[in-house]
C-alpha cells in the first residue's frame, strides 16, 4: 500500500489517537504475551518525516510485525500535544537477537539516539515513566 500523505501524517489526524503500519512483505512470528516496542518520542513537528520512514521499513518487513504513532488528537491521558510516540513492535522481549535486529533497522533509517524499549506487560499494568514506577526499559540503546 503506497504511502497516502493524506490519510497518513499523524500530524494531520484528529479523529483517532493512532496511525497503523503492519508488515505486507516477509514472516514475521505472531505477537505473544512476551511481546514489547521500541518507544520513540518525537516532536510534533517531525512526525511525520520519521513515521513516513517507520511506515515503510515496517511494511517492507524490515521491523517487526506493526507499529504505530499518535496523532495529534489530545489523548487525556498524555496531553503534551507537542511531543508524541511511535512504538515499533516486536514479537517477545526476551528473543534479543530480533530486539536487537529491529534497533539495527531504526539505525539504519537514522533514529540514532537512545531510544528505551518496553515491554507490553507493563504497559497493560499501567506502568509509566511519569508515574514514578521503577526503571521500565527492558532495553535502552
Amino acid at each position: 500500500m503506497p504511502y497516502s500523505f493524506l490519510t497518513d501524517q499523524p500530524s494531520k489526524i484528529t479523529n483517532d489517537y493512532w496511525v497503523f503500519a503492519e508488515r505486507e512483505i516477509g514472516e514475521y512470528p505472531e505477537h505473544t504475551a512476551s511481546g514489547g516496542k521500541w518507544l520513540l518520542f518525537v516532536n510534533i513537528y517531525s512526525i511525520d518525516k520519521i513515521w513516513a520512514k517507520i511506515k515503510i521499513a515496517t511494511e517492507k518487513g524490515r521491523l517487526g510485525g506493526m507499529a504505530k504513532a499518535a496523532t495529534v488528537k489530545i489523548n487525556p491521558d498524555f496531553p503534551n500535544s507537542k511531543i508524541k510516540v511511535i512504538c515499533v513492535y516486536t514479537y517477545d522481549w526476551k528473543d534479543e537477537l530480533d530486539v536487537k535486529r529491529i534497533r539495527e533497522e531504526l539505525r539504519m533509517i537514522g533514529i540514532t539516539r537512545k531510544i528505551s524499549y518496553k515491554a507490553d506487560e507493563d504497559t497493560e499494568l499501567g506502568k509509566y515513566r511519569t508515574d514514578g514506577s521503577e526503571k521500565l526499559s527492558k532495553y535502552y540503546e
